[in-house]
């Protein structure tokens, strides 16, 4: 493996992904609608006597769990099918380049890129907390980003799997959606449903929450704040009262088995499949 040749892949897709359309629209939409939940907390400031980090992040977490995991996987699923369709993929490959130092050059470019709009659209939210003398846990506002940058990696190596799978970028891009959609409302709606209509046992109804890495994203947000996890219903009592301080540990294993797996899936596919 040459790093020389990964460091060149890194700088051409960070390079592609912040000229991208679409990828430009995520992160304006990004940063502004967190500049507008920092706002509504300013607000509430004056109304209810509480501003600062936490009430901040409390919205925040809904705003991630709605754009970023469609941001990355957008980003990641016309990542290989859209060079298939230009032809430029097979040309790359012609060249003295690894598969496998292919994938990491576009995994790590568009992860940084997506980190670049990640730290925008929180640092703005940030800034104005600090200039408005917002009061809080600064460090679960950070740990916050950290998880919501895991989030997006993980989003982006399913990407990278579907891009991967297909020829074309807008059945790639159409999958990406379902799937996106299908965590989304696979998270709170969908596990109420599952309870209600399958009469799960607590147990299988936690076991169904952390394979969602949405839901595992939100449970971790709220136990990096030392907020209760009681919030979250049976499957949060259940959680702490049999896990404790070890759910730190089954949080981030889960969202590194979301960025590992797809990842490894998607050099399978790359090495067993031929490039047209």
């Amino acid at each position: 493996m040459n790093i020389k040749n990964i460091l060149i892949l890194i700088r051409k897709e960070l390079r592609e992904s912040l000229r991208n359309r679409w990828f430009i629209l995520y992160s304006v939409a990004f940063a502004v609608l967190a500049l507008a939940i920092s706002w509504l907390a300013l607000a509430g400031a004056d109304q209810y006597g509480f501003a600062g980090f936490d009430s901040t992040a409390a919205g925040l977490v809904n705003l991630v769990m709605l754009i970023v995991p469609l941001m990355a996987l957008n980003a990641g699923a016309g990542s290989f099918a859209g060079e298939k369709e230009r032809g430029t993929l097979a040309q790359l490959l012609a060249m003295p380049v690894t598969r496998c130092e292919v994938l990491l050059g576009k995994f790590i470019g568009l992860a940084m890129a997506l980190g670049i709009t990640l730290a925008i659209g929180f640092g703005i939210s940030g800034i104005v907390m600090v200039s408005e003398g917002g009061q809080g846990n600064g460090g679960g506002y950070l740990t916050l980003v950290a998880l919501a940058w895991v989030l997006a990696a993980a989003m982006l190596s399913v990407g990278l799997l579907i891009s991967a799978l297909n020829a074309k970028s807008s059945t790639a891009g159409g999958i990406a959606i379902i799937v996106w959609l299908m965590l989304a409302f696979g998270s709170d709606l969908g596990l109420m449903g599952s309870a209600i209509i399958f009469r799960l046992h607590i147990w299988s109804l936690f076991n169904l929450a952390i394979s969602n890495p949405l839901e595992v994203f939100k449970m971790a947000t709220l136990y990096s704040s030392h907020a209760s996890l009681h919030v979250l219903g049976p499957a949060g009592r259940y959680a702490m009262n049999k896990y404790g301080s070890g759910l730190w540990l089954i949080f981030l294993t889960v969202l590194g088995v979301w960025v590992v797996v797809p990842l490894g899936l998607t050099w399978w596919t790359l090495q067993h499949a031929e490039v047209p």
